[in-house]
């Protein structure tokens, strides 16, 4: 499975195409993130990203999100 880290740039699918944004945390619990609940675990963790064009925060699993080429984290999540 891939891993990312806090400051990640990453892309993933959205409604209109491809979106590109910034990994602002990894979850590895159950909570509420991004308006919604997220089941997650340490087995099993999701991601909070923040779109780079609309500012707004989603959360992924790691399979849908791609690292951007030459980027990397900016400290531990």
């Amino acid at each position: 499975m891939t891993e990312f880290q806090k400051g990640d740039k990453v892309t993933w699918q959205s409604h209109g195409g491809t979106a590109e944004g910034t990994v602002e945390r990894r979850i590895t619990e159950d909570t509420e993130a991004a308006g919604r609940t997220v089941r997650a675990s340490e087995e099993e963790p999701q991601y909070l990203v923040r779109s780079d064009k609309s500012g707004g925060t989603a959360v992924h699993k790691p399979s849908a999100l791609t690292h951007v080429r030459g980027s990397t984290g900016t400290g531990s999540s």
